[in-house]
């Protein structure tokens, strides 16, 4: 008998008002898997694995949800987290960000990385690391 526990991560789950918009605007970003489950969750995931078997994202409907700002303001809705996406040539990868509905957020702090906002205003960070990218351990491509 293995009575060892187990934890894996199966998702990182984010608020916001439309689930199912902001699973079709990451399923774009990453070309993965969209599941809807239903009017209040949706899914992404990447291709080719079935939904569970590698950590996706989770989308969870917020009626309440309001966007943070970024960078932080005092009294104003905070981040609670963000995504950081291992890109290989970082002026594609926001170009590409922009055609999926993405904006770049107004200040930025690096020219190795650029903060983004998705369509309901969650921060994430496109990072240039051709290591990354190039390493073949590296599964969730």
């Amino acid at each position: 008998m293995d009575d060892e526990l187990k934890i894996k991560m199966y998702s990182f789950t984010v608020d916001c008002k439309d689930p199912h918009e902001l699973a079709k605007f990451y399923g774009a970003l990453l070309k993965w898997e969209i599941m809807f489950i239903d009017e209040d969750w949706a899914c992404v995931y990447a291709p080719g694995t079935n939904q569970g078997a590698y950590p996706g994202i989770l989308f969870q409907r917020n009626p309440e949800y309001k966007p943070p700002v970024w960078p932080e303001e005092p009294e104003a809705q905070q981040q609670m987290a963000h995504i950081d996406f291992a890109v290989n040539d970082l002026e594609k990868a926001v170009q590409y960000a922009i055609h999926c509905g993405a904006t770049i957020a107004d200040e930025q702090f690096s020219n190795n990385w650029r903060v983004m906002l998705d369509p309901a205003g969650h921060p994430f960070c496109l990072c240039e690391m051709k290591s990354i990218i190039e390493n073949a351990h590296f599964a969730l491509l």
